[in-house]
């Protein structure tokens, strides 16, 4: 879902540079609101088989008592789940990597009506170079992604004791792309992080000023 949103914003950002001064603030919220909710059905809708298909069945020996979680797919189930996980890996990667290219063309072409003694594959180059961080931000949540799509292909239920630190291994993979994005999108920029630096010196402030009349 995360990675979902993150599209969401780089879309926006195209969005943004492409209208300019016709971009409706107000109108982009409402949207925003519309494609969250349809983003959560799409997400429900695409996974709600998995559920159907599990199944725990308790096995009891003379020695132990185990208790097997068990994954029946039909053929074609499969197929689909396999498609499903990858198109949720691998298209919000690529709006990102669309996103960008969109961004940096656009704001490149109009610089051309402004800066005459450079061309156009100059001013390409200058806006890459300031924009880099929306290709290394996407690459890097790929990455973070990947052992995690492989792990959905190979596991599918535990099986004995040992597979629990592969299950555990996996949830925790999970969270680390949610915890990296100060990391990944506002420490490679130099305009949020100079945004990040204004916001945390005000904050400061104004905890300075209210640590002072309370005392």
């Amino acid at each position: 879902m995360n990675q979902w949103l993150n599209a969401c914003v780089a879309t926006e950002r195209a969005v943004t540079v492409i209208k300019a001064t016709y971009f409706h603030k107000e109108k982009s919220k409402r949207i925003a609101k519309i494609i969250i909710a349809g983003l959560l059905i799409f997400m429900i809708g695409t996974s709600i088989y998995d559920p159907v298909y599990r199944r725990i069945i308790d096995e009891q020996n003379d020695d132990e008592k185990r208790t097997w979680c068990i994954v029946t797919y039909p053929r074609g189930v499969t197929v689909y789940n396999s498609i499903v996980q990858t198109f949720h890996f691998l298209a919000p990667f690529m709006i990102n990597v669309v996103s960008a290219v969109i961004l940096i063309a656009t704001k490149s072409r109009r610089q051309t009506a402004v800066q005459t003694r450079r061309t156009y594959r100059e001013l390409l180059q200058a806006q890459f170079q300031q924009h880099q961080y929306l290709f290394t931000g996407p690459v890097l949540l790929v990455i973070l992604g990947l052992p995690r799509l492989i792990m959905s292909f190979v596991l599918k239920c535990m099986k004995s004791k040992n597979d629990a630190w592969y299950f555990s291994i996996d949830y925790f993979i999970s969270f680390l792309p949610p915890m990296l994005t100060f990391v990944i999108f506002i420490l490679p920029s130099k305009f949020y992080k100079r945004e990040f630096h204004e916001s945390l010196t005000i904050y400061l402030s104004r905890m300075k000023r209210h640590l002072q009349f309370n005392t």
